[in-house]
């Protein structure tokens, strides 16, 4: 059993899924293409991630102008802030953020369409992150929202400075950035 539930990003989709277990071990179903397309996600998957990430990182908010990338994010290992930005001009949610909290525990999925910045911030020792994505990666497209950009607002549970990439801590704030229409 699968069960979707809608953000207040209506379009950022909380995956609940259902693990199985007994003296073994577990089994869980992390994606089945007919469930997803029932609620609307019939996307292609042309690539899967695994990012592994220590306590305090904090990695984006990632985007793909040219070439953007539909992301099924989900914890193997320890526990995140994940957190969506609406970049779709366009729309009703734009520059709105979502965040919640993903865990190996709690065995949810985060569905971020394309459109929107993406990122996470480690809250365990540790985090392995797993992640399909529906587009190549293409250096030349990516691009990056300022993870503390006051526009946007993010309301990370930081209890001080955050690990970051070089790229990460120069991202362009919203009213710089180049967006989706």
């Amino acid at each position: 059993m699968i069960e979707f539930t809608r953000t207040k990003l209506p379009d950022v989709l909380l995956i609940k899924l259902n693990r199985f277990t007994d003296d073994r071990g577990f089994f869980l179903e992390s994606y089945e293409a007919g469930k997803f397309a029932e609620i609307g996600i019939s996307e292609h998957f042309v690539q899967d991630n695994h990012s592994g990430s220590r306590g305090g990182t904090l990695r984006g908010l990632h985007y793909q102008l040219h070439h953007p990338q539909g992301k099924l994010i989900r914890v193997v290992i320890g526990e995140v802030f994940d957190v969506a930005v609406d970049l779709r001009r366009s729309s009703a949610t734009f520059g709105r953020w979502v965040g919640v909290t993903l865990s190996a525990q709690e065995c949810s999925e985060l569905w971020v369409p394309k459109g929107f910045a993406h990122g996470f911030l480690v809250l365990s020792e540790w985090a392995d992150i797993v992640y399909k994505v529906t587009d190549y990666y293409d250096p030349a497209s990516e691009r990056t929202l300022l993870w503390n950009d006051s526009m946007v607002d993010i309301e990370w549970p930081l209890s001080g400075t955050p690990l970051l990439s070089e790229r990460d801590a120069r991202g362009s704030p919203l009213n710089r950035a180049e967006v989706f229409a």
